[in-house]
């Protein structure tokens, strides 16, 4: 099983072996991270204010990857993926996220 999750690992390039041997992350490497973490916040409900900012984090991931920035891509997924475990942003009972549509 080690040795799966060590693969496992080394294909997304988030584990330190694969960075000590100057392992650059890649693109697949970082769109397999933003899927994974996208994936979490699919789990959540819509209007769930974790996965509001879980999506914005993953939106600056891809972003960072179209300007070829994908160890700062790895990072955004990173941070997402936290947001969705931790649940770091809840709502009281009622209460409904205010977001305003952009540009204004």
């Amino acid at each position: 099983m080690k040795v799966f999750l060590l693969a496992c690992g080394v294909v997304v390039g988030l584990t330190p072996h694969a960075r000590a041997h100057g392992d650059e992350p890649s693109q697949a490497s970082c769109l397999a991270a933003v899927a994974a973490a996208r994936e979490l916040a699919e789990r959540l409900p819509v209007d769930d204010a974790s996965r509001y900012f879980a999506e914005r984090d993953l939106q600056q991931a891809v972003t960072e990857a179209g300007n070829g920035e994908f160890d700062d891509c790895l990072e955004w997924a990173a941070e997402a993926t936290l947001e969705i475990k931790q649940h770091r942003h809840t709502l009281a009972p009622g209460e409904s996220p205010n977001v305003r549509p952009a540009g204004q």
